[in-house]
């Protein structure tokens, strides 16, 4: 079952997306803090990254405020799929 910081990414990543069924995200746990890697289809990761990082930086900014809600702290890595 995936978090809710995972649910979170996945329903704004496929929400900003041509490709949503492309849209994967994964969590691993390393040293206490959860990674939460967000991969696009090819080429849209411009969408979700945003310009000069506006949109990732209010992904982060969310990612933050529901790990601090549910007491963990999560990391969230974008990558383009390959």
């Amino acid at each position: 079952m995936a978090s809710h910081v995972a649910q979170v990414v996945e329903t704004i990543a496929k929400a900003l997306v041509d490709a949503p069924d492309a849209v994967k995200v994964t969590e691993n746990e390393h040293r206490g803090t959860t990674l939460v890697e967000l991969t696009v289809a090819p080429g849209e990761t411009g969408k979700v990254i945003g310009r000069q990082g506006r949109i990732a930086d209010a992904i982060r900014t969310l990612v933050d405020a529901t790990a601090h809600q549910d007491g963990v702290k999560a990391v969230l890595e974008i990558r383009d799929s390959e």
